[in-house]
């Protein structure tokens, strides 16, 4: 069963191509960069994840909604998509300690919805033309009239959103815990604190641009460097930042837009990929291991491999096994890694779990050499 609507909705693409559908979720305008995520499940992580700010989600899933929404699997406190493009949307759910329908997560947050449309053929485009802006209208049927809206809508590259999804004071995800790991939040998921309080980690949240002598006030054992949405290059306070952290030699583990921020402060550049990787199915492998992984990715940003390469203090540690980009780094010369994807992955894969349980081995080390030393 999928849900039906009368109310007629139009998809517009920055090139003029037009797709037409139906209306469900919040009626009005929604505008972002157009994107895909393959994963077949986790449609509320998805949803709720900072690193999905300005983009419109288009669902490679055929049915979207089957087992409701539980409130518990946020990834953040809202929805953080700009708009929802999907071919089939479930009225009714499979799980029975759900707390709503999708539907109903969707008019709560206000998030306008086109579906019944061919997401293959859209996803096809993706491939082919390249990441662009777009625009969903349940409420404007007049194409001219949504091509000027369109034109207002700012390019992802040069963008920087950090600053309206990071967290606006310092506050304590779990306080009790053996070690302290200060999470640097750029538009974190949820599940990355989780991840360290499992690990027997106090964890303290600072907003994104909070400076280095405020977070080494707390003495923490070790440094996050969350995800987040927007283009790296263009947040040069908080690389300046990072790049305090490092000089520190305190522990130092980055995800994702993490990972980014810390490749920028070891002097490498930052590109805007062709359309990106976003789904659950990456493989990725890991040199140090010889193993290969199949990992959660949402990025539109990579690192510039021949800068890493031609580096003598950065080493690269996984790479991409679908098109060899750079999935991982780490710096000889300081206790700090990084991974472009990412190893909190809810609800899954866990295959790159174990990155958070060397970062636990690193702060201890690093710990027990700071005691000898003293």
């Amino acid at each position: 069963m999928k849900y039906t609507s009368k109310e007629p909705a139009i998809l517009l693409l920055d090139d003029g191509t037009v797709f037409y559908g139906k209306a469900a979720g919040f009626k009005g305008l929604a505008t972002g960069e157009l994107c895909f995520n393959t994963g077949m499940t986790g449609y509320q992580e998805i949803f709720t994840d900072p690193s999905y700010t300005g983009q419109l989600m288009v669902m490679t899933s055929v049915h979207i909604g089957n087992y409701g929404i539980k409130e518990s699997e946020s990834e953040s406190d809202k929805i953080r998509i700009a708009g929802l493009i999907c071919r089939n949307l479930s009225p009714i759910h499979s799980r029975k300690d759900a707390d709503m329908s999708i539907q109903d997560f969707l008019m709560m947050n206000k998030m306008v919805t086109i579906t019944d449309v061919d997401t293959r053929a859209i996803v096809r485009h993706i491939r082919s033309k390249g990441a662009m802006n777009a625009i969903i209208s349940t409420s404007i049927q007049d194409i001219d009239q949504l091509k000027k809206e369109l034109a207002k809508v700012p390019s992802m590259e040069g963008l920087e959103l950090s600053s309206q999804v990071a967290s606006e004071k310092i506050w304590d995800f779990n306080t009790s815990g053996s070690m302290k790991v200060a999470l640097l939040d750029a538009g974190f998921k949820h599940n990355i604190a989780r991840s360290l309080a499992d690990r027997g980690c106090q964890v303290r949240i600072f907003p994104y641009n909070t400076g280095f002598a405020e977070m080494n006030q707390w003495q923490p054992d070790g440094y996050m460097l969350s995800n987040g949405p927007g283009d790296p290059a263009v947040m040069k306070d908080v690389v300046n930042t990072v790049k305090e952290i490092l000089n520190s030699g305190t522990p130092l583990f980055g995800i994702c837009l993490g990972h980014q921020l810390l490749a920028e402060a070891c002097g490498m550049r930052t590109y805007k990929m062709h359309h990106g990787h976003r789904g659950i199915n990456h493989p990725v492998k890991n040199l140090n291991r010889g193993t290969s992984e199949i990992t959660s990715q949402n990025h539109g940003f990579a690192v510039m491999q021949e800068d890493i390469e031609n580096s003598k203090d950065l080493e690269i540690t996984h790479f991409n096994l679908n098109d060899k980009t750079i999935e991982g780094i780490r710096v000889k010369s300081k206790p700090a890694f990084s991974v472009q994807y990412h190893p909190e992955a809810a609800p899954g894969p866990h295959d790159a779990a174990y990155l958070f349980d060397e970062f636990i081995e690193l702060i201890k080390v690093h710990s027990k050499a700071k005691v000898a030393s003293s």
